[in-house]
This record gives structure tokens, C-alpha cells and sequence, in this order.
């Protein structure tokens, strides 16, 4: 096991010891370095023994005295030193499934990685670890490890994740568990299939394992299933139904050991008709990223931005704020909230239809350039068009079409502004005047 050097920084300790690209780093202190989580651990001692092989095969040692937390200075390729890691399963609501041919190459990607499970927050199933990486985790004590659980019934896993080990690797949860690593989990719950009794057993097993937080989802449907399991979307009382359970375990939860544990995606209320809970419901807000308490934390967001500013009459400009259907009701609200302190701005909501997908999908993350140009064009929409980020990939120039923000801006002859789920930033766009 080793890894290949792309490049060494300059007057670092890399450099300095006379190690050159090319070259192939080995081991630190005789552990075998195979990606970025063990050259970023090992290399944190202040003495390090590297064992460097030359484009000839031969091989060397060399010594570096460095403080704690300094870089050694060597660069890699690729950020995780190798490539990364895909998914062998097939699952029964895959999203990534439901795309239509003919989009980017890279959205076909089906990410199955422990080391972005650490380092960026992703979600693994556990079907695809190995025993070195389990030790490793353990040993190392990387935490915390996010789990897409679905549902703790082994055979059920086998058949929701068309995976005959998908259940099996559920031995896993309790070996992390046993270790103190901190398990954060997932569920996309499908109506009929791992909701209800199945449900209730599954937070039953997750609660007894001592998870730190289970963000409970409702499947996503696309009108690209030709062919895929047959699905049903959640309805206004199997919704509720779901919630029910979820808040059930919760509150139980909030009792026993003073956090709540089990969330419900914000989507499972808007699908009930409900209202969302207020901000002290969400706790820390840790499963934002899985659109957990976001509307929420935005409203709450935005009155605090709002506290800096006194009622201000002088403005009196026109923005358009753009969003899926699912969230329109509630980011209507949040700009009367604006409004309120800013009553000459005149804020068009708008709310996209998500013609592209079709389905049950009207979340804003999913909303395409495509739609929104057919949708807004010949519109009033005044001084800039203010989008969430969410609708872009992470370098904020496309849209899941392929559709850049330069297109939109081009057809709708007007400033795009994407801004992230913060009150003071969305605050921000509407009022300034440039």
C-alpha cells in the first residue's frame, strides 16, 4: 500500500528533506499510508519516520522533526489520495436512478465513501466497507460515521438496497457504537414499505444502539421510473401517519435523555399540512443538510438579521425571489417579515413548478435552470432574481440541467444572486440597492 506524490510545496519540511514529486510516500512511522485519513492522522507527531520509495524502486527513510499540527508539505492528486469509493447497491428509491439520460456525467455518480462520511458529512451505506476500514475507524476513533440506515430489518435492507449483504452490514452500527463513535443516520422512508410497524422497529434498534441524531426523509419521486420498483408517493394522511411516529419517538426521547434524537425532514410536514415546530424543537440544527428544520432555522435566521436594522421607508426597489412549491407558503412569510421593516420593497415570491422531474418533487434544491427560464420569462421581476445555492452545484454556475447561471441571467435579462440558507445574507440581497 502506498501512495504516489503529485507535487511537494515549496520550503516545506517535504521539501527540505529532498523528497520530489514523482516519488511515492509508503509509510509514517511504519503505518502503511493508504488515502488521506491515514496521511492526515499519522502525520500529526511532531517526529516522523517516512519511508519514500524513488521513481527507481528503491527505497529510503526519511526523518522530519515538525510542530504537532504543521504540514509535511506533500501534495497528492486527488484530494482523497485514490479514487472514490461507489455504491454496489441498487436501491428501491435511488434518486440517482430516477435521472434522465443525457445530464452531466459526474450527477451519475453513486457515492459510497467512508472518508466523506468524516471529512464532508456524506452518508454510507455500510455495504460497501471493508474490515480494514471498520478497524481503522475504530482505531482511530473518526467520528462521527454517517450511516443511511433505511431500515434495521436485515431482510427488508436486503430487498430495499437489492443487496443480499445490505443486511448483514448492519453488525457494523453496533460495532461503531460499541467503540464511542458518534452514529448519525438517514432514512428514506417509502410508503407501505419501511414506514409503520417497520418503522417503529427500526428507531426502536436505533435508539437502543444510543444514535446521536436520525433524520427520517420521505422518498422522492421523479417521472423518470419506467421500469424501477413501483413506488407510492406519501399522501396528506400516510404523512401524517410517519410524523406521528417520528415525533412520538422524540418526544420520548427529549424525556429520557434530554435530546431528541429522531427528526422528521421538513417535507414530511408540508406533505401533512402541519405546521413546523419553532427553532428549540431543532436543538442544534444538525440535520439541516438533510432538509431537516431549514425552514425553520430560516425564519428564525431572518428575524435575528432583521434586529440590526430600523424600519427604513427610503427603499423602495423590486426583487423576485425564487423557490420550489414545497417551501413557497413559508418563504411568503419570511418576506413579510422583510416587509415589515422595509414596506416600499416590493418582493415577488415565485414559485417554480418542477416540470423537469415532474413527480411529487417540489423541493427548491431540484428546481432547473430550464424551468425557471419557461416559468419567469416575460416576467416583472425587477431589479435581481435571488435564488437559493441549493439549486446549484457546488461551484454556484449550473443548474441539474446543465442550464449555467449566465444562461438564466441572459433569457431573463436580469441579475441572478444565489444566496445560501442564512437570514442575513437573504436579508442582505433583498435590501441593498446595488
Amino acid at each position: 500500500m502506498a501512495v504516489k506524490i503529485y507535487g511537494v510545496t515549496a520550503n516545506s519540511h517535504a521539501d527540505t528533506a529532498k523528497i520530489k514529486a514523482g516519488e511515492t510516500l509508503v509509510s509514517i512511522n511504519s503505518n502503511d499510508i493508504v488515502d488521506v485519513l491515514d496521511y492526515r492522522f499519522y502525520q500529526v507527531n511532531r517526529k516522523l519516520l517516512l519511508e519514500i520509495e524513488d521513481t527507481e524502486g528503491q527505497r529510503r527513510e526519511v526523518i522530519i522533526t515538525k510542530g504537532e499540527y504543521d504540514e509535511i508539505g506533500l501534495e497528492f492528486e486527488t484530494y482523497l489520495m485514490d479514487e472514490q469509493h461507489s455504491c454496489r447497491n441498487k436501491c428501491i428509491f435511488c434518486f440517482i436512478d430516477q435521472l434522465p439520460k443525457g445530464l452531466r456525467k459526474s450527477l451519475y455518480f453513486k457515492d459510497d465513501d467512508s472518508r466523506l462520511s468524516f471529512l464532508f458529512g456524506n452518508y454510507i451505506t455500510l455495504t460497501n466497507i471493508t474490515e480494514h476500514e471498520i478497524d481503522r475507524i475504530i482505531k482511530m476513533h473518526i467520528s462521527p460515521i454517517n450511516v443511511s440506515v433505511h431500515t434495521t430489518n436485515p431482510e427488508l435492507r436486503c430487498k430495499m438496497m437489492n443487496n443480499r449483504f445490505a443486511g448483514d452490514a448492519l453488525k457494523h452500527l453496533k460495532r461503531f457504537a460499541d467503540a464511542g463513535i458518534t452514529l448519525n443516520c438517514q432514512i428514506v422512508s417509502c410508503p407501505g414499505i419501511n414506514d409503520g410497524d417497520e418503522l417503529v422497529r427500526t428507531l426502536t434498534d436505533l435508539e437502543a444502539l444510543g444514535v446521536e441524531t436520525t433524520a427520517i426523509v420521505p422518498v422522492g419521486l421523479t417521472r423518470f421510473r419506467d421500469g424501477l420498483f413501483p413506488l407510492e408517493a406519501y399522501t396528506k394522511q400516510t404523512a401524517a401517519d410517519t410524523l406521528d411516529i417520528i415525533e412520538k419517538f422524540g418526544d420520548r426521547c427529549k424525556q429520557k435523555y434530554g435530546r431528541r434524537t429522531f427528526f422528521a425532514g421538513d417535507e414530511f410536514y408540508i406533505l401533512a399540512e402541519r405546521e413546523i415546530p419553532n427553532p428549540e424543537f431543532y436543538e442544534d440544527f444538525s440535520a439541516l443538510e438533510d432538509g431537516v428544520g431549514m425552514i425553520a432555522y430560516l425564519t428564525d435566521d431572518v428575524k435575528y438579521a432583521l434586529e440590526e436594522f430600523d424600519k427604513d421607508e427610503s427603499l423602495c426597489h423590486t426583487v423576485t425571489v425564487a423557490c420550489g412549491e414545497g417551501v413557497y407558503p413559508f418563504m411568503k412569510n419570511i418576506m413579510s417579515l422583510i416587509n415589515e421593516k422595509f414596506p416600499n420593497i416590493k418582493i415577488n415570491t415565485k414559485a417554480i413548478k418542477n416540470n423537469f422531474f415532474g413527480g411529487g418533487i417540489n423541493v427548491s434544491g431540484l428546481i432547473t435552470g430550464g424551468d425557471m427560464i419557461d416559468q419567469l420569462k416575460g416576467a416583472q421581476l425587477g431589479d435581481r432574481l435571488i435564488i437559493p445555492s441549493s439549486m446549484l452545484r457546488f461551484e454556484n454556475d449550473l443548474f441539474l440541467d446543465d442550464v449555467s447561471t449566465d444562461d438564466v441571467q441572459r433569457e431573463l435579462n436580469i441579475p441572478l444572486l444565489a444566496v445560501n440558507n442564512n437570514g442575513e445574507q437573504l436579508v442582505k440581497s433583498i435590501i441593498e440597492r446595488d
